[in-house]
């Protein structure tokens, strides 16, 4: 009985979102109870606490970007634009045009990135975060950041990380940027 209400909730995802979740169907085929586990990790995405949504977003975009090339990223930014990011935003986080993004927005992306590569420049961008959002503020950045790279790690690990796409931002197509500098 669980696996049949937990094969229907991805089915469902899957067509709302457009989005190949093979994977997530391998972990319900292995044990639904690890992926019963596994969904417990989305209630860090939900946390969004005294930060917009447009920076919020920003960090998770720019994650994502730095650890897949195409399916996970196009499902953030379609998850983004569906709860009202503006598409000229998007574009410019896809483009890694920060100098097109709202302030704002653009320091959430300059920190996440400098973050990702363990870049010297994250502690001064980290402390206008805290400026700015404040703790809650910098917590909720800092969990956008852990989400948006823990499917694609999964996925890869599993096998299912293979597909390259384009990303689409209200009918633009772009290539996926990707940051492969970072330190190890």
């Amino acid at each position: 009985m669980i696996r049949w209400f937990l094969r229907r909730q991805i089915d469902a995802f899957e067509r709302k979102w457009h989005y190949n979740a093979d994977y997530v169907h391998e972990m319900l085929a292995i044990d639904p109870r690890a992926l019963i586990v596994f969904g417990k990790i989305a209630g860090i995405a939900r946390y969004r606490k005294d930060v917009p949504l447009a920076p919020h977003y920003a960090a998770g975009i720019v994650t994502v970007m730095s650890e897949d090339c195409g399916p996970c990223s196009q499902l953030v930014i379609d998850m983004a634009q569906r709860r009202g990011v503006e598409p000229a935003v998007l574009r410019a986080l896809a483009a890694k045009d920060y100098a097109a993004l709202p302030e704002d927005v653009a320091l959430t992306a300059r920190f996440a990135q400098a973050s990702l590569r363990r870049a010297p420049e994250a502690d001064d961008l980290r402390a206008e975060i805290l400026r700015r959002f404040g703790r809650r503020g910098l917590l909720s950045i800092a969990f956008a950041m852990v989400n948006a790279r823990v499917y694609p790690t999964l996925k890869y690990a599993m096998g299912y990380g293979h597909a390259c796409t384009r990303l689409t931002v209200a009918g633009e197509t772009r290539p996926v940027l990707r940051d492969m500098t970072r330190a190890a």
